[in-house]
Protein backbone atom coordinates (compact mmCIF):
# COMPACT_ATOMS: atom_id res chain seq x y z
CA UNK A 1 0.00 0.00 0.00
CA UNK A 2 1.34 4.05 -1.02
CA UNK A 3 1.42 6.10 1.60
CA UNK A 4 2.56 9.97 1.29
CA UNK A 5 5.21 11.51 2.50
CA UNK A 6 2.43 13.15 5.08
CA UNK A 7 1.89 9.48 6.72
CA UNK A 8 5.59 8.53 6.78
CA UNK A 9 6.13 11.72 8.80
CA UNK A 10 3.56 10.36 11.19
CA UNK A 11 4.67 6.91 11.50
CA UNK A 12 8.57 7.99 11.71
CA UNK A 13 10.19 7.43 15.24
CA UNK A 14 13.49 9.23 14.30
CA UNK A 15 13.25 12.97 15.28
CA UNK A 16 15.65 14.26 12.83
CA UNK A 17 13.30 12.33 10.02
CA UNK A 18 10.52 13.13 11.20
CA UNK A 19 11.39 16.78 11.23
CA UNK A 20 12.45 16.19 7.40
CA UNK A 21 9.53 14.81 6.22
CA UNK A 22 7.47 17.35 8.14
CA UNK A 23 9.60 19.96 5.81
CA UNK A 24 8.81 18.28 2.67
CA UNK A 25 4.86 17.87 3.26
CA UNK A 26 4.80 21.59 4.80
CA UNK A 27 6.65 23.42 1.54
CA UNK A 28 5.28 20.78 -0.97
CA UNK A 29 1.98 20.67 -2.91
CA UNK A 30 3.13 17.62 -5.00
CA UNK A 31 4.83 15.59 -2.19
CA UNK A 32 1.86 16.27 0.64
CA UNK A 33 -0.41 14.22 -1.71
CA UNK A 34 1.49 12.06 -4.13
CA UNK A 35 1.42 8.48 -2.62
CA UNK A 36 4.58 6.62 -3.03
CA UNK A 37 4.67 2.93 -3.56
CA UNK A 38 7.85 1.35 -1.83
CA UNK A 39 9.27 -0.93 -4.36
CA UNK A 40 12.40 -3.68 -3.99
CA UNK A 41 15.50 -2.99 -6.06
CA UNK A 42 16.09 -0.02 -8.42
CA UNK A 43 13.31 -0.78 -10.94
CA UNK A 44 9.87 -1.44 -10.95
CA UNK A 45 8.71 -3.65 -13.80
CA UNK A 46 5.00 -4.17 -15.20
CA UNK A 47 2.43 -4.70 -17.79
CA UNK A 48 0.85 -2.46 -20.07
CA UNK A 49 -2.19 -3.28 -22.08
CA UNK A 50 -2.06 -2.03 -25.57
CA UNK A 51 -4.94 -3.54 -27.18
CA UNK A 52 -8.20 -5.76 -25.65
CA UNK A 53 -9.00 -9.17 -27.34
CA UNK A 54 -12.07 -9.08 -29.52
CA UNK A 55 -15.63 -9.92 -28.53
CA UNK A 56 -18.62 -10.85 -30.54
CA UNK A 57 -22.19 -11.71 -30.24
CA UNK A 58 -22.58 -15.54 -31.84
CA UNK A 59 -25.27 -17.07 -33.19
CA UNK A 60 -26.36 -20.35 -31.70
CA UNK A 61 -24.10 -23.43 -32.51
CA UNK A 62 -21.66 -21.25 -33.89
CA UNK A 63 -18.33 -20.44 -32.41
CA UNK A 64 -16.42 -17.55 -30.95
CA UNK A 65 -13.60 -16.17 -33.02
CA UNK A 66 -10.36 -16.31 -31.19
CA UNK A 67 -8.76 -13.61 -29.50
CA UNK A 68 -6.20 -12.39 -27.47
CA UNK A 69 -5.26 -8.94 -25.79
CA UNK A 70 -1.85 -7.73 -26.15
CA UNK A 71 0.21 -6.38 -23.61
CA UNK A 72 3.90 -4.83 -23.27
CA UNK A 73 6.30 -4.71 -20.55
CA UNK A 74 7.26 -1.37 -19.08
CA UNK A 75 9.67 -0.55 -16.65
CA UNK A 76 10.01 2.50 -14.37
CA UNK A 77 13.60 3.49 -12.24
CA UNK A 78 14.52 4.51 -9.45
CA UNK A 79 16.75 7.55 -9.46
CA UNK A 80 18.77 9.74 -6.72
CA UNK A 81 18.20 12.98 -5.09
CA UNK A 82 19.95 14.08 -2.74
CA UNK A 83 22.79 16.56 -1.22
CA UNK A 84 25.09 17.26 2.01
CA UNK A 85 24.76 20.08 4.17
CA UNK A 86 28.08 21.17 5.89
CA UNK A 87 28.52 23.21 9.11
CA UNK A 88 31.36 24.76 10.35
CA UNK A 89 31.95 23.29 14.13
CA UNK A 90 33.12 26.96 14.63
CA UNK A 91 29.52 28.07 13.68
CA UNK A 92 27.93 25.24 16.31
CA UNK A 93 30.12 26.53 18.86
CA UNK A 94 29.53 29.89 18.76
CA UNK A 95 26.52 30.69 17.21
CA UNK A 96 24.27 27.73 18.17
CA UNK A 97 22.97 29.75 21.33
CA UNK A 98 19.67 30.79 19.89
CA UNK A 99 19.33 28.76 17.10
CA UNK A 100 20.48 25.18 15.50
CA UNK A 101 22.55 26.04 12.82
CA UNK A 102 22.45 22.45 11.64
CA UNK A 103 18.74 22.16 11.56
CA UNK A 104 18.28 25.40 9.61
CA UNK A 105 20.56 24.09 7.16
CA UNK A 106 19.24 21.12 6.48
CA UNK A 107 15.48 22.66 6.34
CA UNK A 108 17.13 24.91 3.71
CA UNK A 109 18.57 21.51 2.02
CA UNK A 110 14.69 19.82 2.28
CA UNK A 111 13.32 22.92 0.60
CA UNK A 112 15.89 23.03 -2.27
CA UNK A 113 15.05 18.72 -2.56
CA UNK A 114 11.37 19.76 -2.97
CA UNK A 115 11.90 22.39 -5.15
CA UNK A 116 13.86 19.66 -7.18
CA UNK A 117 11.07 17.36 -7.36
CA UNK A 118 8.49 19.27 -8.30
CA UNK A 119 10.38 20.88 -11.05
CA UNK A 120 11.17 17.01 -12.21
CA UNK A 121 7.63 16.23 -11.68
CA UNK A 122 6.68 18.85 -14.38
CA UNK A 123 9.44 19.59 -16.45
CA UNK A 124 11.78 16.30 -15.86
CA UNK A 125 13.40 15.15 -18.80
CA UNK A 126 15.98 12.70 -19.41
CA UNK A 127 17.10 13.88 -22.30
CA UNK A 128 18.10 16.96 -20.27
CA UNK A 129 19.16 15.09 -17.58
CA UNK A 130 20.26 11.89 -17.64
CA UNK A 131 20.06 11.42 -13.85
CA UNK A 132 16.46 12.35 -14.10
CA UNK A 133 13.01 10.68 -14.39
CA UNK A 134 10.53 11.84 -17.09
CA UNK A 135 8.07 14.74 -15.53
CA UNK A 136 4.68 15.06 -17.02
CA UNK A 137 5.15 17.57 -19.74
CA UNK A 138 7.64 15.09 -21.19
CA UNK A 139 5.19 12.04 -20.46
CA UNK A 140 1.41 13.37 -21.41
CA UNK A 141 1.09 13.01 -25.88
CA UNK A 142 -1.76 12.96 -27.92
CA UNK A 143 -5.43 13.60 -26.97
CA UNK A 144 -4.18 14.18 -23.37
CA UNK A 145 -2.97 17.31 -24.03
CA UNK A 146 -6.02 19.86 -24.80
CA UNK A 147 -5.29 23.24 -26.23
CA UNK A 148 -7.51 26.01 -24.45
CA UNK A 149 -7.58 28.03 -27.95
CA UNK A 150 -5.79 29.01 -31.15
CA UNK A 151 -4.01 31.99 -30.01
CA UNK A 152 -4.31 31.05 -26.38
CA UNK A 153 -7.40 31.85 -23.82
CA UNK A 154 -7.70 34.45 -20.99
CA UNK A 155 -7.76 32.54 -17.78
CA UNK A 156 -9.90 35.45 -16.71
CA UNK A 157 -11.26 37.84 -19.51
CA UNK A 158 -13.25 40.71 -18.80
CA UNK A 159 -16.95 39.14 -19.07
CA UNK A 160 -18.74 36.58 -17.97
CA UNK A 161 -18.54 34.66 -20.99
CA UNK A 162 -15.07 34.46 -21.57
CA UNK A 163 -14.55 33.52 -18.01
CA UNK A 164 -17.14 30.70 -18.96
CA UNK A 165 -15.07 29.59 -21.83
CA UNK A 166 -12.38 29.15 -19.81
CA UNK A 167 -14.21 26.90 -17.41
CA UNK A 168 -15.57 25.00 -20.07
CA UNK A 169 -11.53 23.77 -21.16
CA UNK A 170 -11.02 23.19 -17.69
CA UNK A 171 -13.79 20.98 -17.45
CA UNK A 172 -12.68 19.17 -20.41
CA UNK A 173 -9.13 18.40 -19.39
CA UNK A 174 -11.07 17.35 -16.03
CA UNK A 175 -12.92 14.93 -18.37
CA UNK A 176 -9.82 13.67 -19.91
CA UNK A 177 -8.84 11.87 -16.81
CA UNK A 178 -11.64 9.63 -15.39
CA UNK A 179 -12.01 8.75 -12.17
CA UNK A 180 -10.58 12.00 -10.57
CA UNK A 181 -11.77 13.53 -7.64
CA UNK A 182 -11.11 15.52 -4.86
CA UNK A 183 -9.75 12.67 -2.79
CA UNK A 184 -7.35 11.81 -5.44
CA UNK A 185 -6.30 14.47 -7.82
CA UNK A 186 -5.22 18.19 -8.08
CA UNK A 187 -5.19 20.93 -10.55
CA UNK A 188 -1.64 22.43 -10.90
CA UNK A 189 -1.18 26.21 -12.27
CA UNK A 190 1.16 28.85 -11.75
CA UNK A 191 0.75 31.72 -9.69
CA UNK A 192 -0.51 34.22 -12.56
CA UNK A 193 -2.84 31.64 -13.84
CA UNK A 194 -4.09 30.94 -9.94
CA UNK A 195 -4.87 34.43 -9.25
CA UNK A 196 -6.41 34.86 -12.63
CA UNK A 197 -8.66 31.57 -11.88
CA UNK A 198 -9.34 32.71 -8.50
CA UNK A 199 -10.78 36.06 -9.50
CA UNK A 200 -13.08 34.29 -12.09
CA UNK A 201 -14.47 32.19 -10.07
CA UNK A 202 -15.11 34.69 -7.35
CA UNK A 203 -16.68 36.62 -9.76
CA UNK A 204 -19.06 33.71 -10.71
CA UNK A 205 -20.37 32.75 -7.24
CA UNK A 206 -18.33 29.77 -7.73
CA UNK A 207 -15.38 30.34 -5.11
CA UNK A 208 -14.45 27.92 -2.61
CA UNK A 209 -12.05 26.67 -0.25
CA UNK A 210 -11.17 23.82 1.94
CA UNK A 211 -9.16 23.81 4.74
CA UNK A 212 -6.12 20.75 4.27
CA UNK A 213 -4.61 19.15 7.36
CA UNK A 214 -1.16 18.47 6.15
CA UNK A 215 0.49 17.43 9.85
CA UNK A 216 -0.27 17.86 13.23
CA UNK A 217 -0.30 21.41 13.95
CA UNK A 218 0.17 22.65 10.40
CA UNK A 219 -2.79 23.53 7.54
CA UNK A 220 -3.35 25.45 4.35
CA UNK A 221 -6.64 26.65 2.35
CA UNK A 222 -6.97 25.33 -0.59
CA UNK A 223 -8.89 26.68 -3.27
CA UNK A 224 -10.80 23.64 -4.94
CA UNK A 225 -13.15 23.94 -8.49
CA UNK A 226 -15.67 20.95 -9.18
CA UNK A 227 -13.81 19.42 -5.72
CA UNK A 228 -10.59 19.26 -7.03
CA UNK A 229 -7.81 21.14 -5.14
CA UNK A 230 -6.01 23.70 -7.74
CA UNK A 231 -2.73 24.32 -6.62
CA UNK A 232 -0.02 27.08 -7.20
CA UNK A 233 3.68 24.46 -7.82
CA UNK A 234 5.73 27.09 -7.57
CA UNK A 235 8.98 27.88 -8.21
CA UNK A 236 12.28 26.31 -8.90
CA UNK A 237 15.44 27.25 -6.94
CA UNK A 238 16.57 30.22 -8.92
CA UNK A 239 12.85 31.49 -8.42
CA UNK A 240 12.11 31.03 -11.97
CA UNK A 241 8.09 29.52 -12.31
CA UNK A 242 8.14 25.31 -12.69
CA UNK A 243 4.90 26.49 -15.52
CA UNK A 244 6.41 29.28 -16.88
CA UNK A 245 4.28 31.91 -18.07
CA UNK A 246 6.56 31.79 -21.83
CA UNK A 247 5.01 28.86 -24.05
CA UNK A 248 3.45 29.85 -27.74
CA UNK A 249 0.00 28.84 -28.65
CA UNK A 250 -0.56 30.19 -32.34
CA UNK A 251 0.30 33.80 -32.62
CA UNK A 252 0.25 34.19 -28.78
CA UNK A 253 4.47 33.90 -28.72
CA UNK A 254 6.06 33.47 -25.41
CA UNK A 255 3.09 34.39 -23.38
CA UNK A 256 0.93 31.04 -22.61
CA UNK A 257 1.33 28.82 -19.96
CA UNK A 258 -0.22 24.86 -19.34
CA UNK A 259 -2.56 23.54 -16.46
CA UNK A 260 -1.93 20.23 -15.09
CA UNK A 261 -4.63 17.97 -14.09
CA UNK A 262 -3.11 14.52 -12.06
CA UNK A 263 -5.33 11.80 -10.72
CA UNK A 264 -3.19 10.05 -8.08
CA UNK A 265 -2.95 6.02 -7.23
CA UNK A 266 -1.87 4.04 -4.86
CA UNK A 267 0.34 1.16 -7.53
CA UNK A 268 -0.04 0.56 -10.65
CA UNK A 269 -3.62 -1.07 -10.77
CA UNK A 270 -5.36 2.93 -9.88
CA UNK A 271 -3.70 3.27 -13.15
CA UNK A 272 -3.03 7.07 -12.10
CA UNK A 273 0.20 8.92 -11.21
CA UNK A 274 2.09 7.50 -8.79
CA UNK A 275 5.72 7.92 -6.89
CA UNK A 276 8.19 5.05 -6.64
CA UNK A 277 11.00 4.99 -3.99
CA UNK A 278 12.78 1.77 -1.88
CA UNK A 279 13.17 3.16 1.28
CA UNK A 280 11.95 6.94 1.50
CA UNK A 281 13.51 9.83 2.16
CA UNK A 282 16.69 8.87 4.18
CA UNK A 283 18.49 11.75 6.84
CA UNK A 284 21.64 10.66 8.01
CA UNK A 285 23.82 12.42 10.43
CA UNK A 286 27.15 11.63 9.26
CA UNK A 287 29.19 13.74 12.43
CA UNK A 288 32.22 15.37 12.27
CA UNK A 289 34.36 14.86 8.69
CA UNK A 290 38.12 13.93 9.40
CA UNK A 291 39.27 16.08 6.63
CA UNK A 292 37.86 19.26 7.67
CA UNK A 293 36.09 20.90 10.96
CA UNK A 294 32.62 20.25 9.57
CA UNK A 295 29.82 18.60 10.59
CA UNK A 296 27.94 16.88 7.64
CA UNK A 297 23.93 15.96 7.49
CA UNK A 298 22.72 13.92 4.19
CA UNK A 299 19.51 14.12 3.05
CA UNK A 300 18.53 11.34 0.27
CA UNK A 301 15.70 10.23 -1.66
CA UNK A 302 15.74 7.02 -4.09
CA UNK A 303 13.09 8.41 -6.11
CA UNK A 304 10.41 7.84 -9.26
CA UNK A 305 7.54 8.37 -10.93
CA UNK A 306 5.04 6.17 -12.17
CA UNK A 307 2.08 7.27 -15.06
CA UNK A 308 0.02 3.83 -14.82
CA UNK A 309 -2.73 4.33 -17.28
CA UNK A 310 -2.91 6.76 -20.47
CA UNK A 311 -5.92 9.12 -18.76
CA UNK A 312 -3.73 9.56 -15.70
CA UNK A 313 -3.37 13.42 -16.36
CA UNK A 314 -3.85 15.91 -18.74
CA UNK A 315 -2.29 18.76 -20.39
CA UNK A 316 -4.40 22.28 -20.84
CA UNK A 317 -1.89 24.46 -23.07
CA UNK A 318 -2.44 27.82 -24.30
CA UNK A 319 -3.59 29.61 -21.33
CA UNK A 320 -3.20 33.50 -21.27
CA UNK A 321 -2.43 35.34 -17.97
CA UNK A 322 -5.30 37.97 -18.44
Amino acid sequence: MAQTLAQSALLSENDLQRGVLESFVQTSVVLDRLPFMDITGNAFAYNEELALSAVEFRAVNAAYTESTGTVAQATESLVILGSDADVDRYIVVTRGNLNDQRAIQTNMKVKAINYKFQDAFINGSTGVDANSFNGLKTRITGSQIITAGANGLAASGTTDGTRQDFLDVLDAGIAAVPGITGANGAIYVNANIMSKLRGSMRRLNLYNETVQVLTEGFQRNVLTYAGIPVLDIGNKTDGSLILPQTETQGTAAGTTSSIYIVKFGDDYTDRGVTGLTNGGVTVMDLGMLETKSVYRTRVEFFCGLGVFGPRAAARIQGVLNS
